[in-house]
């Protein structure tokens, strides 16, 4: 029955697709982050259901009505760069399975691409906030459904995220659960509808239950740093800080003793075989960039070879890089790193000075929010992402579009606010 169900949701998507374009881009960041038909058990799970989305809406763009131009903007110039820069990397591969570096960088083009795609089809509040709640329903559901858990399990086990995506790893899961919250927290401020606000207010604090179920260390520092911004960037910090020290006190304090001894070995990493491996792992890709500077290991850099010739200490059969910074470093060499600190520092940049700018005036109810809170999902990622290995995941490329996405709406003067959306109030 999901399956009958599932394809006949599908099916309805490209037909929309095929009528206006926009949803394309809208029905691809679905898929994408939540890969709905990995939920079915029979003929839907295997259905290519992201390549039939994706052709679907570049043939509705060659027919011309609902396109718009690819927005110029710093972060595009940047992202057009990186994916160029991780072309040139790939052949110079140390791995020597060259189906999964192959493999990876394909996958790295089509979601370039298709965040392009999106860049061309999204215009004004509406659109914009419609994409956001795609966001926020694809990574939030598996976060709602991980609090539930966490509580009725009283923090006993593991919250995994879904099999075969970034984020099966319930560290991964956790760091997306992170970047996902302010976006949430954005939507619930200035939705009109009361019952939505409620729900999404309820997902939130879920959300934090299954963060903290995940037992991930990183992803606990992250969310500290992140509800550390969320607060300073709210418009009632005091009141905030508060509620969410209230929260995360509480989620904390419900967590089994097995959880706080987890969480204390943060302090007392040395002791611990999970981080010292981590070191080691970075000391191994120092060493190799040491050698090869410039074009790094390439895709796959956890590869049994590259552990044989730079491993500073014991040998790990295969590793994961265990972190943005040196998965973007040791992958794509010195250039890659910088690149990609640059996208960061880049989009922080622009949406404090988007927000700044319209401040005052009929943007101000949601703009400057929305910037501020696209600041704070980008020091979560950043602050988890040190410690884990999601340098190709998808949610955090979304963030930098949204910030051209809002700019390209004003400049070409479609951010009116035609949206069902409340003033931002304290409510």
């Amino acid at each position: 029955m999901r399956d009958v169900v599932l394809s006949g949701i599908f099916g309805i998507l490209i037909i929309l697709i095929l009528r206006k374009p926009y949803f394309g881009a809208l029905g691809w960041a679905w898929i994408s982050l939540m890969s709905p038909h990995r939920m079915a058990y029979g003929f839907a799970a295997t259905l290519p259901v992201a390549m039939l989305v994706a052709l679907a809406t570049i043939f509705r763009m060659a027919l011309g009505p609902g396109r718009h131009p690819l927005p110029w903007h710093p972060i595009t110039v940047i992202l057009l760069i990186f994916i160029c820069w991780m072309s040139v990397t790939t052949p110079f591969a140390l791995n020597p399975d060259t189906d999964s570096v192959t493999y990876s960088w394909i996958q790295s083009l089509k979601i370039f691409l298709m965040l392009f795609v999106t860049l061309m089809l999204v215009r004004g509040r509406q659109q914009i906030e419609q994409l956001i709640w795609v966001l926020v329903v694809s990574v939030g559901y598996f976060g709602t459904k991980g609090g539930f858990f966490t509580i009725t399990t009283g923090g006993s086990f593991h919250v995994w995220g879904p099999t075969g995506t970034f984020i099966e790893g319930n560290n991964e899961l956790a760091l997306a659960l992170v970047t996902c919250i302010p976006l949430m927290y954005y939507l619930s401020m200035t939705t009109i509808n009361k019952w939505l606000r409620v729900g999404l207010r309820i997902s939130m604090v879920l959300c934090v239950f299954s963060i903290l179920g995940s037992q991930s260390r990183g992803a606990f520092l992250a969310i500290v740093a992140m509800l550390m911004f969320l607060v300073l960037k709210s418009k009632k910090p005091v009141m905030s800080t508060l509620v969410f020290g209230v929260i995360l006190g509480l989620a904390a304090l419900f967590m089994p003793a097995e959880w706080h001894s987890r969480m204390e070995t943060i302090s007392e990493y040395q002791e611990d075989g999970s981080a010292m491996s981590r070191i080691n792992t970075w000391k191994t890709i120092l060493n190799m960039i040491a050698d090869r500077p410039i074009v790094g290991a390439g895709y796959r850099v956890g590869s049994d070879l590259l552990y044989q010739l730079y491993s500073p200490g014991q040998w790990f059969k295969s590793f994961d890089a265990h972190s943005i910074y040196f998965q973007a470093l040791g992958e794509h060499g010195i250039p890659g790193l910088l690149i990609y600190l640059t996208l960061g520092v880049v989009t922080w940049r622009s949406a404090g000075r988007l927000a700044k700018a319209h401040s005052t005036g009929s943007e101000a109810t949601w703009i400057p929010l929305l910037m501020h809170m696209i600041q704070v999902s980008i020091i979560g990622f950043a602050a988890g992402g040190a410690f884990l290995g999601l340098l190709h995941y998808d949610f955090p490329y979304y963030l930098a579009a949204i910030v051209v996405l809002v700019d390209a709406s004003l400049r070409e003067g479609k951010c009116i606010d035609q949206s069902k959306s409340a003033q931002v109030t304290g409510n």
